[in-house]
């Protein structure tokens, strides 16, 4: 698209988006779902609908709004629905416990939740708990039209309002939200188009959304499809026949895939029969990716990849490894996770926030406009991760050669990345302590060809017990997302600790890993 008709200048907020698209392309389509399309123009009436009905039932600025479900076109328009009476979006991640969905509804102070027919029952019993109002989120956009004049609807939001407020775990357990304004949303839109990025969509292109909404990623990629003009088509969940079909049939031309995903659809019966044809761009990320896979995806799709390093406390990738850089020949580039994309800057630094030169190893840090404000009531984690002159420490350690190509080492925070879901070794361990039959409890990440990363638990017995993993997701059950059950159990005499007892994670993990160097993060 040319610079011109995507007016940067007006695409400022979320809701700026799709009333600039309603007016520019009003009957281009804007998402497709389950056989039903809708354009921009009417996905704009369908999101002004739902957000005087959540004026009238006196939501406003500020007002945290959940959504317990799955994917659909529906949940686009709530987004932007909230988006425009300057509400906060407050996605749930529907694989979590119950324990888990009740702290995050606890801790952000929600006052309403959305929830889709499929999890009807859960929503009414956090809503009873929780004091929350509840509705179910229509199929279709609502009848009748605005049930407020248009004048009692708040003011327009501000880019630098709060929209989006995504839980992200950390390493005590207790989930964080982290804050998302409309700016940082958009921030890395409008430099990527000025710079001419050719793996950016345009408005007619046509994105597959496979990936879950409850993930910055799921929310996030859509949103890039919406600030392009392009068509979105939305898969209730994830399924690799399904997303094959959709290839093929509605001529993808952009897709985004965790590395376990990827596999899944590569494996599929279907695959060997789809066409491809359409397919211009593959955007993958939220994983290490064995480089034998990349090398089959790249020979199995043929077309354009781009990895994408990044974390929900930057609305998205930040990081990209082009997909010149796929097939160049320099250097070990397909080892490295890109270079910071247009409008971000990377460093390395030290424990003191101090800045070090090409070739050192350290914490990634970056600096961009797509950094969270902060964590919903954590100043003191805030503090932690956001430092001087705007830095955004990543947990994660890496280095930066002198042509500013990343390369991820190591995760500071230990986080595992299984199928593409956030677990934290603490949260799980957390969950596990208190077993009568386990003195002590480690648990690490190690490879899996299926999910990339599975959970390990090394565990300490007591005398005497006979501790199987079957014994411990009996336990788990209720307490955790079973995503998050450990698939292996080993048993040990003593978990590694330094002088201050902190568990040696990567001495734990050195076995494991030692024929599985290769990353890609």
């Amino acid at each position: 698209m040319a610079e011109e008709r995507l007016a940067y200048e007006r695409l400022t907020t979320l809701w700026s988006v799709l009333t600039f698209h309603a007016e520019q392309g009003p009957d281009r389509i804007a998402t497709k779902f389950e056989g039903r399309e809708t354009s921009y123009r009417g996905l704009h009436n369908w999101a002004l609908a739902l957000a005087s009905d959540l004026v009238r039932q006196g939501l406003g600025p500020g007002d945290r709004i959940g959504y317990l479900g799955k994917n659909s076109d529906a949940y686009f328009a709530l987004l932007f629905a909230v988006a425009r009476i300057g509400a906060v979006l407050v996605p749930l991640n529907w694989r979590l416990a119950d324990e888990e969905l009740a702290f995050i509804v606890r801790d952000s102070t929600m006052r309403h939740l959305f929830t889709d027919v499929a999890f009807l029952d859960n929503a009414r019993s956090l809503a009873d708990d929780m004091g929350l109002t509840l509705a179910r989120l229509g199929e279709r956009a609502p009848q009748g039209g605005l049930s407020l004049p248009l004048q009692d609807l708040p003011p327009e939001p501000a880019p630098d309002d709060i929209a989006f407020q995504v839980y992200t775990s950390g390493t005590t357990g207790h989930p964080k939200g982290a804050m998302l304004t409309h700016a940082n949303m958009l921030a890395l839109r409008a430099p990527g188009y000025r710079a001419g990025l050719e793996w950016f969509p345009t408005a007619g292109s046509t994105l597959g959304g496979v990936l879950p909404v409850a993930h910055i990623a799921g929310t996030a990629y859509a949103c890039f499809g919406f600030y392009a003009g392009a068509r979105v088509v939305i898969s209730r969940e994830f399924d690799p026949g399904e997303t094959l079909e959709l290839i093929e049939g509605e001529g993808i031309n952009h897709i985004l895939f965790a590395p376990a995903v990827m596999r899944m659809v590569m494996e599929h019966p279907l695959a060997q029969a789809t066409d491809f044809a359409s397919l211009q761009f593959i955007t993958y990320g939220a994983a290490p990716i064995p480089e034998a896979l990349l090398r089959d995806a790249l020979a199995m799709f043929g077309c354009g990849f781009v990895q994408m390093y990044g974390m929900s406390e930057a609305a998205g990738g930040v990081v990209a490894l082009t997909p010149e850089d796929h097939v160049s020949n320099e250097g070990d580039r397909l080892r490295s996770a890109g270079r910071a994309m247009p409008g971000v800057e990377v460093g390395i630094v030290d424990e003191d926030w101090t800045l070090l030169p090409p070739g050192e190893t350290g914490e990634i840090v970056i600096r961009s406009g797509s950094v969270m404000t902060g964590y919903w009531n954590r100043p003191e984690a805030s503090a932690e991760v956001l430092g001087p002159d705007g830095w955004f420490r990543t947990g994660d350690i890496g280095s930066i050669d002198g042509d500013g190509y990343v390369y991820v080492l190591d995760r500071a925070k230990d986080m595992i990345i299984s199928g593409g879901e956030n677990v934290y070794p603490a949260e799980v361990e957390n969950a596990i302590f208190g077993h009568p039959d386990i003195v002590d409890v480690a648990v690490i990440g190690i490879p899996s060809d299926e999910w990339g990363e599975e959970v390990a638990a090394i565990i300490v017995p007591a005398p005497g017990a006979d501790v199987t993993r079957e014994a411990i997701n009996h336990w788990l059950a209720g307490k955790i997302a079973r995503f998050k059950f450990p698939k292996q159990v080993h048993l040990v005499k003593e978990i590694p600790r330094n002088a201050g007892g902190k568990i040696l994670r990567r001495v734990l993990r050195e076995p494991y890993w030692q024929d599985r160097r290769r990353r890609i993060n």
